[in-house]
């Protein structure tokens, strides 16, 4: 078992000290591969893209565990010790960790407990001659399950309901001020600076007049649409900002109060998840969570709160003992 590490939403998988991959947004492979190229310097090092020499696809949800488990060899090896983040195998048949899961034809999978819903779930990545073919098992697998095969509709809404940004969207040329790294990063005493310098340090520096990013959630399902025209604005009903992402997550509700999900324990039977609006906002100044905003698409508005959290009872981090 090895483990993956989350940048923005790229993850970086290390198989050892000397060898690493990065998977990032979809289309972004050359880009990426260009940027890392261009600042490697004059270490020795090796980069590749391989966009077109790897197949992925993702399950995702509480049945993935039990559903993978009628396609892979030897699922209790695999499923073993494999926390949040981490991965198993290798695509490549060549690879030492090769082995290590394979399909039940033999064909060799990397296999990364990971994905974009905050839900248990997995990427699977493998050779893209057999993709279709896995596409077809899982779907057939699935069925007593209520599988079903889901598009970037769905993953919008599942991750801005886990409080997810995506890039190039919620994370671009503005600072992304609720990062996850002030832990890591040289700081000097004020945070105003840092002791020494590195690549995007410059991002990361606060500044008068930088902009923030926040998630929200609404009072019902009801949405707007994303970009600059659809405005955000205070309880002064001054416009401070503008919407990112505005998705509905179909697995929330209010009630008594407070979001429940469909995973929240012990809902009362009668209770009915409707589905709320949730985002990300960019606004000109720093809000508290708990703060009230209007979101206005021409004549359409609708009433948000700022959240430091959205969707509550995710699965992603439970023991993958639970869903066998």
């Amino acid at each position: 078992m090895k483990k993956g590490h989350c940048l923005d939403d790229a993850i970086v998988y290390k198989f050892s000290d000397t060898s690493f991959m990065v998977c990032v947004n979809a289309g972004m492979g050359s880009a990426i591969a260009d940027h890392l190229n261009k600042h490697k310097k004059d270490r020795d090092v090796t980069i590749t893209d391989l966009t077109d020499r790897i197949a992925k696809m993702d399950i995702q949800g509480i049945d993935s565990v039990r559903i993978l488990s009628k396609l892979i060899q030897s699922p209790d090896t695999v499923f073993e010790k494999m926390p949040y983040f981490s991965f198993k195998g290798h695509f490549d048949p060549n690879h030492p960790e090769a082995g290590a899961v394979k399909l039940k034809n033999g064909t060799p999978v990397l296999l990364s407990r990971s994905g974009y819903t905050g839900e248990v779930g997995f990427e699977i990545f493998l050779a893209p001659d057999a993709i279709v073919a896995l596409w077809q098992d899982i779907l057939l697998a699935g069925e007593p399950f209520g599988i079903t095969a889901c598009g970037l509709g769905a993953r919008d809404s599942l991750r801005a309901g886990a409080g997810l940004p995506l890039s190039h969207q919620d994370i671009g040329h503005f600072k992304f001020m609720n990062h996850p790294w002030d832990f890591a990063l040289p700081y000097n005493s004020d945070k105003s600076g840092f002791t020494k310098d590195f690549l995007g340090a410059d991002a990361l520096v606060p500044e008068k007049d930088d902009v923030y990013v926040f998630p929200f959630v609404g009072d019902s399902l009801r949405k707007v649409a994303a970009g600059e025209n659809t405005g955000v604005f205070d309880e002064n009903e001054k416009q401070i900002g503008h919407v990112l992402t505005c998705a509905t997550d179909m697995g929330i509700t209010w009630h008594e109060g407070k979001i429940v999900s469909i995973n929240t324990p012990d809902l009362p039977d009668n209770i009915k998840i409707k589905g709320i609006a949730c985002g990300f906002v960019m606004v000109s100044k720093h809000l508290e969570p708990g703060t009230k905003l209007m979101l206005k698409e021409g004549k359409r508005a609708i009433r948000v709160t700022i959240v430091t959290d959205i969707r509550p009872d995710r699965t992603a981090r439970k023991k993958i003992t639970h869903f066998i």
